[in-house]
């Protein structure tokens, strides 16, 4: 079974999605360690964000496993290194070229077969997984967001004005939304969930309890006899 959990960032579908797949038994897919890893791997090597085609052939080259919660480039664990404010700051450069984006929606079509997994990111529902079983949009409003990356990241010894948070935001969705391709929409046939007035509890359950009624409605469907 393929649970896809998309959304706009801030929105805590990373860590939602790392527990929903804990909680099941799932194996968590992290969709944006794998663009970060294109991306400090280009950085290493010197290649230009204004040279696409270097970049496609660095990422068609590049081998990228997903480890628990470790991520590997060329037998380089990263895990750390990807997270690093220049990574962050260069990313639209990777996640913005088609052809990139086809490499690694492939790597991770190749990764859920005859798995199951918990993925998120902006496309999953709608470009990567589009025949997933359970697909859910987990959103809240601009000013929701901003304030618990401001509360996140004071709590984590580097607080950042609100404001300068909230302009960061908004221009990051303005981009996710305007991409060419896999821009950010829920899919049709997503629950989409606005976590402004919910706890952090209360999301988790909902979608919990969506995936095992599909879970049980699967499994009762293959053990229907003529089915």
């Amino acid at each position: 079974m393929i649970v896809t959990i998309d959304g706009p960032a801030g929105a805590g579908k990373s860590s939602i999605a790392r527990e929903v797949a804990a909680t099941l038994g799932f194996i968590f897919l992290d969709t944006g360690a794998m663009y970060r890893a294109i991306t400090l791997g280009a950085i290493r090597k010197q290649i230009e964000f204004s040279d696409p085609a270097g970049l496609i052939a660095h990422a068609k080259a590049s081998r990228i496993q997903c480890l628990s919660d470790r991520i590997i480039l060329d037998d380089d664990d990263i895990t750390r290194e990807i997270r690093t404010p220049v990574v962050t700051d260069s990313i639209k450069h990777v996640a913005n070229i088609n052809e990139i984006r086809d490499v690694l929606s492939q790597q991770q079509r190749e990764i859920a077969l005859s798995q199951n997994i918990v993925t998120e990111g902006r496309d999953q529902g709608t470009e990567v997984f589009p025949d997933a079983e359970c697909k859910f949009f987990l959103t809240a409003s601009p000013e929701e967001r901003a304030k618990r990356r401001y509360q996140q990241l004071a709590e984590s010894g580097r607080p950042i004005p609100l404001e300068q948070i909230r302009a960061t935001q908004d221009q990051r969705d303005a981009e996710d939304r305007e991409r060419p391709q896999g821009a950010l929409r829920p899919a049709e046939d997503s629950v989409i969930i606005n976590s402004d007035d919910m706890s952090r509890d209360e999301v988790m359950e909902l979608i919990l309890t969506t995936v095992r009624k599909q879970i049980e409605s699967v499994t009762l469907h293959r053990s229907t006899p003529g089915t």
